[in-house]
Protein backbone atom coordinates (compact mmCIF):
# COMPACT_ATOMS: atom_id res chain seq x y z
CA UNK A 1 0.00 0.00 0.00
CA UNK A 2 1.53 3.24 -1.16
CA UNK A 3 1.22 6.94 -2.58
CA UNK A 4 3.51 8.08 -5.58
CA UNK A 5 4.10 11.42 -6.40
CA UNK A 6 3.55 12.35 -10.31
CA UNK A 7 4.84 14.78 -11.61
CA UNK A 8 5.80 14.14 -15.39
CA UNK A 9 8.60 16.19 -16.19
CA UNK A 10 6.78 17.00 -19.94
CA UNK A 11 4.47 19.24 -17.61
CA UNK A 12 5.47 22.70 -15.89
CA UNK A 13 6.91 21.63 -12.43
CA UNK A 14 4.09 22.46 -10.01
CA UNK A 15 4.13 24.76 -7.11
CA UNK A 16 1.55 24.26 -3.78
CA UNK A 17 0.13 20.74 -6.17
CA UNK A 18 1.05 17.35 -7.51
CA UNK A 19 -0.12 16.61 -11.17
CA UNK A 20 -1.17 13.36 -10.03
CA UNK A 21 -1.17 10.67 -6.97
CA UNK A 22 -1.13 7.05 -7.78
CA UNK A 23 -2.47 5.08 -4.86
CA UNK A 24 -2.45 1.21 -3.80
CA UNK A 25 -4.21 0.02 -0.86
CA UNK A 26 -5.70 2.09 1.91
CA UNK A 27 -9.41 3.22 2.65
CA UNK A 28 -11.10 5.70 0.28
CA UNK A 29 -12.67 8.60 2.35
CA UNK A 30 -14.63 11.39 0.16
CA UNK A 31 -14.48 14.59 1.65
CA UNK A 32 -17.54 16.79 1.76
CA UNK A 33 -17.50 20.24 0.62
CA UNK A 34 -15.87 22.03 3.74
CA UNK A 35 -16.55 26.43 3.99
CA UNK A 36 -14.91 28.44 7.05
CA UNK A 37 -18.12 26.99 9.34
CA UNK A 38 -17.68 26.81 13.14
CA UNK A 39 -19.07 24.00 15.44
CA UNK A 40 -22.82 25.93 15.49
CA UNK A 41 -22.41 26.74 11.55
CA UNK A 42 -21.14 30.47 11.32
CA UNK A 43 -18.87 31.55 9.44
CA UNK A 44 -15.94 32.84 10.76
CA UNK A 45 -13.64 35.69 9.97
CA UNK A 46 -16.13 37.49 7.20
CA UNK A 47 -14.22 38.95 4.93
CA UNK A 48 -10.65 37.10 5.74
CA UNK A 49 -9.90 34.62 3.30
CA UNK A 50 -6.61 33.39 5.02
CA UNK A 51 -8.57 32.99 8.57
CA UNK A 52 -11.54 31.01 6.40
CA UNK A 53 -9.34 28.70 4.51
CA UNK A 54 -7.65 27.77 8.11
CA UNK A 55 -11.10 27.19 9.48
CA UNK A 56 -11.65 24.80 6.25
CA UNK A 57 -8.25 23.04 6.49
CA UNK A 58 -9.28 22.87 10.33
CA UNK A 59 -12.44 21.37 9.49
CA UNK A 60 -11.07 18.77 6.73
CA UNK A 61 -8.29 17.70 9.18
CA UNK A 62 -10.80 17.03 11.40
CA UNK A 63 -12.56 14.55 9.10
CA UNK A 64 -9.54 13.13 7.90
CA UNK A 65 -8.88 12.40 11.86
CA UNK A 66 -11.55 10.62 12.28
CA UNK A 67 -11.32 8.21 9.95
CA UNK A 68 -7.95 7.31 10.98
CA UNK A 69 -6.01 9.29 8.49
CA UNK A 70 -3.67 12.59 8.56
CA UNK A 71 -3.76 15.59 5.86
CA UNK A 72 -0.84 13.83 4.07
CA UNK A 73 -3.72 11.11 3.10
CA UNK A 74 -5.47 14.18 1.13
CA UNK A 75 -5.06 12.82 -2.48
CA UNK A 76 -6.84 15.33 -4.02
CA UNK A 77 -8.71 18.90 -3.22
CA UNK A 78 -10.78 20.91 -5.27
CA UNK A 79 -10.87 24.22 -3.97
CA UNK A 80 -13.92 26.96 -5.02
CA UNK A 81 -13.15 30.74 -4.09
CA UNK A 82 -15.71 33.60 -4.42
CA UNK A 83 -12.72 35.83 -5.93
CA UNK A 84 -9.61 34.72 -7.66
CA UNK A 85 -7.97 37.32 -7.64
CA UNK A 86 -7.75 37.51 -3.95
CA UNK A 87 -6.86 34.22 -3.62
CA UNK A 88 -3.75 34.85 -5.87
CA UNK A 89 -3.35 38.08 -4.11
CA UNK A 90 -2.67 35.83 -0.93
CA UNK A 91 -0.68 32.96 -2.14
CA UNK A 92 2.57 34.10 0.23
CA UNK A 93 0.07 33.70 3.03
CA UNK A 94 -1.92 30.96 2.20
CA UNK A 95 1.12 28.85 1.30
CA UNK A 96 2.12 28.91 4.61
CA UNK A 97 -0.71 28.17 6.10
CA UNK A 98 -0.84 25.21 3.70
CA UNK A 99 2.77 24.10 4.45
CA UNK A 100 1.60 23.90 8.07
CA UNK A 101 -1.12 21.12 7.87
CA UNK A 102 0.30 19.41 4.83
CA UNK A 103 4.33 19.77 5.26
CA UNK A 104 5.98 19.47 2.16
CA UNK A 105 3.34 17.13 0.75
CA UNK A 106 1.42 18.57 -1.84
CA UNK A 107 -2.18 16.88 -2.81
CA UNK A 108 -3.49 16.99 -6.57
CA UNK A 109 -5.22 20.33 -6.85
CA UNK A 110 -7.50 22.74 -8.89
CA UNK A 111 -9.15 25.79 -8.24
CA UNK A 112 -12.09 27.65 -9.20
CA UNK A 113 -13.64 31.04 -8.90
CA UNK A 114 -17.68 30.38 -8.55
CA UNK A 115 -20.21 32.96 -7.88
CA UNK A 116 -21.17 32.26 -5.00
CA UNK A 117 -21.28 29.36 -1.85
CA UNK A 118 -23.57 27.95 -0.12
CA UNK A 119 -23.04 30.67 3.26
CA UNK A 120 -23.24 34.02 1.92
CA UNK A 121 -20.31 35.25 4.00
CA UNK A 122 -18.00 31.91 2.88
CA UNK A 123 -14.90 33.28 0.37
CA UNK A 124 -13.54 29.62 0.33
CA UNK A 125 -14.70 26.41 0.33
CA UNK A 126 -13.16 22.79 -0.11
CA UNK A 127 -13.91 19.34 -1.20
CA UNK A 128 -11.94 16.32 -2.13
CA UNK A 129 -10.47 12.53 -1.17
CA UNK A 130 -8.38 11.21 1.00
CA UNK A 131 -6.62 7.56 1.05
CA UNK A 132 -6.76 6.60 4.74
CA UNK A 133 -4.18 3.58 5.54
CA UNK A 134 -1.68 3.51 2.44
CA UNK A 135 1.77 3.73 3.85
CA UNK A 136 3.71 7.27 3.37
CA UNK A 137 4.15 8.46 -0.31
CA UNK A 138 7.20 8.21 -2.58
CA UNK A 139 8.04 11.57 -4.42
CA UNK A 140 9.62 12.97 -7.24
CA UNK A 141 12.00 15.70 -6.31
CA UNK A 142 10.43 16.94 -2.77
Amino acid sequence: MAKEIVNPPELARPRGFSHGIATTGGKLLFLAGQDASDAEGHIVAPGDLVAQCEQVLRSLQTVVRAAGGEMTDIVKLNVYVRDRDDYRQQLKPLGELFRRYFGRYYPAMALFEVAGLFQDDALIEMEGFAVVGAEGYAADGF
